[in-house]
């Protein structure tokens, strides 16, 4: 029975979008995960990328108990998060184009690397640019976007292309173009977003099957430990060590 209150039509609808990001993107997300497996087993290194809030779940899965220690940041400065002065210079930077290409240059991605980018519009030239730059460079793209945007919105880039353009494969998160799922007589704006949610969830279930996919080749996945349970910073100091070489964001 749904709840009539705000609180519980916002969980409603993230829970609607989450079982159908479940139902709907299952074969993706399998694809996903198992491009992350192939890249590790290949010896390759992993990286995500967010600009704005979209940067909230790259982060969630960099250096995180749970997680793949083989994840590292891509970061581009004034862009990861609101914490930049003023906040709407991330914006701004979001539509520069050629920032991603200088980004590129002097970041340690490779061929054979494998690099997720997360973009709720996917219409910036950033994000746009960086999947473009980085597939030319041998490096395999995963895009987490809502590609309802494609359809109801104009790209901001030179080419008039997306970011769901430029991947290997594709994670649509089906949020509705506007990023708000309550409106209210009362309230002249919609609001509650519900993409950090669903990106968030998308991420790590892609990240767990490709735990599961190592798992089942035989190879034991770089996966990190809580710090706060016993024995977590030994495990995670053995971790770190062994695959010190792919792991960027302790230099």
């Amino acid at each position: 029975m749904s709840d009539h209150k705000p609180a519980g039509q916002f969980l409603d609808a993230a829970i609607d979008l989450l079982r159908r990001v479940r139902d709907e993107e299952a074969d993706s997300v399998e694809a996903a995960g198992t491009l992350l497996a192939d890249t590790v087993q290949n010896g390759g290194r992993l990286f995500a990328f967010g600009a704005g809030h979209s940067s909230l779940a790259a982060q969630d899965v960099v250096y995180r108990a749970g997680g793949l220690a083989l994840m590292n940041l891509l970061t581009v400065p004034g862009v990861v998060g609101v914490d930049v002065m003023p906040a709407t210079l991330g914006s701004a930077l979001e539509r520069v184009d050629g920032l991603a290409s200088a980004v590129l240059d002097s970041s340690p991605l490779r061929e054979g690397d494998a690099l997720v980018i997360i973009s709720l519009s996917g219409r910036n030239a950033l994000p746009v640019e960086m999947a473009m730059n980085a597939r030319a460079l041998g490096v395999r793209v995963i895009g987490v976007t809502s590609v309802a945007y494609a359809s109801e919105t104009t790209s901001r880039h030179t080419s008039g292309t997306f970011l769901k353009d430029h991947c290997d494969i594709v994670l649509d998160s089906k949020i509705a173009v506007g990023d708000a799922e309550l409106t209210l007589d009362t309230v002249p704006a919609p609001f509650a977003p519900a993409s950090t949610v669903v990106t968030s969830a998308l991420m790590q279930a892609m990240t767990a099957t490709a735990a599961a996919t190592l798992a089942d080749r035989g190879i034991e996945p770089p996966l990190l430990r809580s710090g706060n349970v016993d024995g977590g910073h030994e495990w995670n100091g053995r971790v770190l060590e062994q695959y010190g070489d792919r792991i960027f964001y302790r230099r």
